[in-house]
């Protein structure tokens, strides 16, 4: 079931990809929501994810905290 909640997180991310703002609220809600190991995932998938999306380098000081 976890596995499935982080796999939702993940296209839900993607689908919001559009808008900074929505995109970073999504992430807050993710971080609370997700295990440890899969807020680990998170941050290296966030971190690919911006590579590719440069516009969303705002949203990466969300998962640093």
């Amino acid at each position: 079931m976890a596995r499935a909640m982080y796999k939702y997180t993940l296209m839900v991310l993607e689908k919001v990809s559009f808008d900074v703002d929505l995109f970073s609220n999504e992430l807050k809600k993710a971080v609370k929501r997700l295990l440890p190991h899969e807020q680990n995932e998170l941050k290296l998938w966030l971190q690919k994810f911006v590579f590719i999306n440069p516009h969303l380098q705002p949203a990466q000081l969300i998962i640093k905290k």
